[in-house]
């Protein structure tokens, strides 16, 4: 009655119910397979948990108190300590090497990226730098400004949809952390070093980011926004750029929202009535 009854109390559909809180917006490769490797460590636990709770089960009532007469009491059960010795390594061996090989995949670089921005976080927003890039193909590749966010403006990250895009990390000042939590991970930005990974987003649309290490006074508005589109879309933006129209400006220009929309900018002004 219970097992039925609380995820119609709690309004979860029969999806969410079992979806044991892991997010169902898996937009990146590298993203399904972290989620391959939750739903192993998961699925594990469980298996673990099924057995103890077996065990437990089976001493309540296989040796429950029958009469006033004191048991015999084993000082030591040789298999039963090996079981406990052998099982919990095997279990601890299995995850760690799964986690290794998803760890490498998603931390691994191509020789030869299909696109390459440049994150250079200050306190407290960030901007993001498209390099290399030629949109019409008629002159040398270099380096195109996207976007530099403000306390008013949110910044935007606009990526191609199915091509493989690395991620340079830079930081003016202090250690920050660039968070897309569909992304199911982040990376630390630290000064003097370029952190760098690569990710593949296999489906259009608006992911929030943050910053997700502690960097000051405003760290909580330290915002932006992955924006997702299809190739052709952004290499039409990126010309839009080059031609000097602003990041709303060449949103719109392709038919996207021109401000973010998955978070709005903090209301800095003090005394404003409102909560922020």
């Amino acid at each position: 009655m219970a097992a039925v009854t609380l995820p119609i109390l709690a309004g979860c559909t029969v999806q969410d119910a079992f979806a044991f809180g892991f997010p169902k917006t898996l937009p990146t490769v590298e993203s399904k397979e972290i989620m391959d490797l939750w739903i192993g460590s998961a699925i594990a636990a469980l298996a673990v948990g099924f057995f103890v709770w077996g065990l437990i089960f089976w001493c309540i009532i296989r040796y429950r108190k029958r009469s006033e007469e004191l048991p015999v009491q084993t000082r030591y059960h040789l298999p039963m300590e090996l079981l406990f010795t052998v099982t919990p390594f095997l279990v601890i061996s299995v995850l760690f090497y799964y986690t290794a090989i998803t760890q490498n995949d998603i931390t691994k670089l191509t020789e030869n990226p299909d696109n390459t921005v440049t994150v250079t976080a200050f306190k407290w927003n960030w901007e993001f730098t498209y390099d290399d890039t030629d949109p019409d193909g008629d002159g040398p590749a270099q380096p195109v400004s996207g976007t530099v966010g403000n306390s008013d403006y949110i910044p935007v990250l606009v990526l191609p949809t199915n091509e493989s895009v690395r991620l340079k990390q830079e930081t003016v000042d202090v250690i920050h952390s660039f968070w897309v939590p569909d992304l199911l991970f982040k990376v630390d930005v630290m000064p003097g070093y370029t952190n760098e990974f690569e990710i593949t987003v296999e489906k259009e649309g608006a992911y929030v980011g943050r910053c997700a290490e502690l960097c000051g006074a405003y760290h909580s508005m330290m915002n932006f926004e992955l924006r997702a589109v299809s190739s052709e879309d952004f290499q039409a933006y990126l010309g839009y750029l080059e031609e000097g129209m602003t990041t709303p400006e060449a949103l719109e220009a392709i038919g996207q929202e021109p401000y973010a929309v998955t978070t709005k900018p903090f209301d800095t002004k003090p005394n404003s009535g409102e909560a922020s």
